[in-house]
């Protein structure tokens, strides 16, 4: 359920310079007073040739932002309009960020080094254009974790300590501050495409269509160019939405401009894992109306490629992309079962039967309020596993369960060792305190090789 890292040498390729000056506008780092080397994503900078530099090296490229050789001379913030919770805003871009290096992986796949606390930009409106300590720790253990569980995510490439101190008002403060480095396939939005329909330009649409097909889908365009890129996208983004479901993760704030064309997740603020499968169970404590509920996220997310075909609606006409953003439910269900299946180890029965199990499953998660990563772990192969209480729900989905041959896989240890890896909120809070109080840093490197470990048994067995 994921790409696999594959060593790679390093083979810049800066693609974004084809689209010209109506991307992005040129801007510089911060300078920082400090750069104290907090995490390096080692295993996915092999993927793209960048895991021998060393320390000081990695400092000057990904703390004072030095271009990397044949790449990008002049960082780019990048341009998109969104909606935000529902209301169109013209005013938002790059605020906090920019993208400053592409290169090739070893499966040919175009990925940006992009940024999140470097500084202020044209759009920053009056933010401070950083990031605290605290926001790249949580960015740390959410794309690692969604990782380890098969979502299609950004990576957290780097954090480095900035000696900042940063005032915010939903966390104790002053708090310390630190510059983010973010691996991502692309960081061309929806809003992107809804920034150029605002200005009507079709032209450009063209233009920003050919190179997502060409450049981030790697496909011929067809006669029309603009139904075949949102099919594309509405595939990934179904299979996203299905992922988050699977995952227990609710990611917060599923606005337009956090959504990559390429069905990647990223950009992770008030994000959480839910411990029950919960639908109205949300992340953001401004989300007073559960939009972004964990129930909800695949109609946002529906909501939000039907918003895309607004947009492409300037260069096609509306047929065939309705005809596309219909495909959408029934991509989801599929992929629901995909995945449901794959993190239960077990090989496909056919659509109906595979149906019945799932949905026996989510009352049974439901209704006995059993926690969605002792479910999953119990129940994986085909394992009935041991609880409390067997409710109807659960006899019910136990005597489906029996029908399933696991996967034809070697086992691997985690499956016997009975600790379940986890991430709840608390336990989020615990390492950042241990971090502010200790400046000790080991439970989160802990917590990164307990999850990978989970990540290779998830994988390992499929």
């Amino acid at each position: 359920m994921k790409i696999k890292p594959s060593q790679s040498p390093y083979r810049p390729d800066p693609q974004i310079a084809s689209l010209g000056a109506q991307i992005g506008d040129p801007v510089k780092a911060a300078q920082f007073p400090e750069a104290i080397l907090r995490f390096r994503n080692d295993r996915w900078a092999e993927t793209v040739g960048l895991a021998d530099y060393d320390d000081a090296a990695w400092i000057r490229h990904f703390g004072r932002f030095e271009p990397l050789p044949g790449n990008m001379v002049e960082p780019l913030a990048l341009r998109y309009h969104g909606h935000q919770f529902r209301a169109y805003n013209p005013n938002i871009g790059d605020g906090r960020g920019f993208l400053f290096a592409q290169m090739r992986d070893g499966n040919d796949r175009l990925l940006d080094l992009g940024t999140k606390g470097s500084g202020t930009t044209p759009y920053s409106r009056r933010g401070d254009g950083r990031l605290t300590l605290k926001g790249g720790v949580r960015e740390i253990l959410a794309t690692e974790m969604l990782e380890a569980l098969g979502v299609n995510t950004s990576k957290t490439f780097s954090i480095i300590e900035t000696g900042e101190e940063l005032i915010r008002g939903d966390e104790p403060s002053p708090t310390r501050s630190a510059v983010m480095v973010r691996l991502s396939h692309s960081h061309i939005r929806i809003g992107s495409f809804q920034r150029v329909a605002a200005e009507g330009d079709a032209a450009f649409m063209q233009q920003l269509i050919a190179y997502c097909l060409t450049q981030l889908y790697n496909v011929t365009p067809s006669d029309n160019p603009a139904a075949q890129l949102l099919a594309l996208a509405v595939e990934r983004v179904a299979d996203l939405a299905a992922s988050y479901m699977t995952a227990g993760f609710v990611h917060g704030v599923l606005n337009t401009d956090n959504i990559n064309i390429t069905g990647e997740s990223f950009d992770y603020g008030p994000w959480r894992f839910t411990e029950y499968w919960d639908p109205q169970f949300t992340a953001a404590y401004f989300d007073e109306s559960g939009l972004y509920a964990f129930g909800r996220q695949a109609e946002a997310l529906h909501w939000n490629l039907g918003q895309l075909a607004v947009a492409l609606r300037l260069v096609s006409d509306a047929p065939p992309l309705i005809a596309a953003l219909e495909q959408f439910p029934e991509l989801y269900q599929r992929a629901v079962i995909q995945r449901f299946l794959w993190r239960l180890g077990l090989a496909s029965r056919g659509d109906a039967e595979d149906r019945q199990l799932v949905e026996a499953a989510e009352r049974t998660m439901s209704r006995d309020r059993i926690p969605i990563d002792q479910f999953f772990y119990t129940h994986r192969f085909g394992r009935q596993g041991a609880f409390e209480t067997q409710s109807e729900y659960h006899m019910a989905f136990a005597a489906l369960l029996q029908r399933y041959a696991p996967i034809d896989a070697p086992r691997d240890a985690y499956w016997a060792d009975g600790h379940i890896c986890s991430m709840r909120i608390n336990e989020v809070e615990d390492i950042w305190q241990a971090i502010a109080d200790k400046d000790d840093w080991q439970p989160l490197y802990a917590k990164v090789s307990a999850m990978r470990a989970m990540g290779h048994a998830l994988n390992a067995s499929n």
